[in-house]
């Protein structure tokens, strides 16, 4: 079995803890944290969020320390502030308008390009690396990866407000990125030669400038020997964000141990994929998702099942069966987006507390690990 290293990269909300709003912090919490965490913390384009990641982790029990050890400083950081964070895929009602940018010439750059769609582009995601043997390797993994994304992504759902309305979707950070160029499900690649080519070609051409600008769900990092996973929105708990890492990494490893095997997961158009990542912005968990070899739609928990049944043979390998069992808590106790809507429901539809749920959950067990 292949040693398959993670890091993870979570972005938070700064929270004025009287208004609930977003609150621009003018790299207060950055320069902080840089004390304690050098590289590991860094601005965003929006002085409203807060992006932290951790080392490279050789096992998902390494991974949870690292990402409880920078929420809690980051927390603590926050808080001398006089802030809060918030781990969400959207604020539920802060307008992109009345945030500002902050001032470094790669975003300026981005917003000169793309105008409103940067500046309305205020998210939050997960970001997961997996490390891999080779890129020739990483493309064929990724090529099969991507018939899973939706189901991942299912998981991760927790945006259902924008700008003060209930949106009608689990996930509609998603749909907000969308605005942006080279999103979204990639296409299938035959080789790291034709993806290299490809990448090549739109830097030639005045496209991009560098392969960092691909902003798809799941892509070859161009500078790290890692597949990186950016279908996800944050997640309120940490447990969250360790199963969907653990269940990325289980999934990259299986498919890796059927190429060994001289075996093959067969592979799917990016239009099928497509309707199928609709469905999970949609409905989340609680909808269906189309089985393609059955050519059907199955309820979305029973294929979670499925993939949990796939990838079981190599979990132990990994030592994340702790971890991916905590799916099943997940399915059972519905996703932020789920949990985020009951407790809208629940108070009339009053935002602010909604934001005092999502930062409650944030902070869960923030003090398991002590450095």
């Amino acid at each position: 079995m292949a040693e398959f290293t993670l890091g993870i990269e979570e972005e938070f909300q700064v929270i004025d803890p009287q208004t609930r709003e977003l609150r621009s912090h003018m790299q207060q919490i950055v320069e902080g944290g840089k004390i304690l965490l050098k590289e590991q913390v860094k601005a965003e384009m929006h002085q409203s969020v807060v992006e932290v990641g951790t080392n490279i982790c050789k096992n998902i029990e390494e991974a949870r320390r690292e990402v409880t050890y920078l929420r809690r400083i980051i927390a603590e950081q926050a808080a001398n502030n006089g802030l809060l964070i918030a781990a969400a895929g959207t604020h539920p009602f802060s307008l992109w308008q009345n945030q500002l940018i902050t001032e470094h010439p790669r975003y300026e750059e981005i917003v000169n390009e793309l105008q409103d769609a940067a500046r309305a582009n205020l998210i939050f995601g997960l970001h997961v690396h997996v490390g891999i043997e080779s890129r020739e390797v990483g493309v064929q993994i990724m090529n099969a990866v991507r018939y899973f994304l939706p189901h991942i992504f299912a998981l991760s759902t927790n945006s259902p407000f924008w700008e003060g309305r209930n949106t009608g979707f689990k996930s509609f950070r998603t749909k907000v990125f969308d605005k942006f160029p080279r999103t979204g499900i990639p296409d299938f690649f035959a080789s790291a030669g034709e993806y290299d080519n490809y990448i090549k070609l739109l830097i030639k051409t005045g496209c991009i400038d560098n392969g960092k600008k691909i902003w798809w769900d799941i892509r070859l990092h161009p500078f790290f020997e890692t597949i990186e996973f950016r279908i996800c929105d944050v997640p309120m708990l940490v447990d969250e964000t360790i199963a969907l890492a653990a269940l990325m990494q289980a999934l990259v490893a299986k498919i890796y141990k059927l190429m060994k095997a001289n075996l093959n997961f067969r592979l799917y158009r990016r239009a099928l994929i497509n309707e199928n990542k609709w469905r999970a912005a949609r409905y989340g968990i609680e909808g269906k998702l189309i089985d393609f070899g059955k050519q059907e739609e199955v309820d979305c928990k029973a294929l979670i099942q499925e993939l949990l049944d796939f990838v079981d043979d190599v979990v132990d390998e990994l030592g994340s069966r702790h971890e991916l069992e905590y799916i099943q808590q997940m399915v059972k106790q519905g996703t932020g987006a789920d949990r985020q809507l009951a407790v809208y429901n629940a108070t009339g539809g009053d935002l602010r507390r909604v934001v005092d749920y999502i930062v409650e959950q944030t902070n869960v067990g923030l003090n398991s690990y002590a450095y």
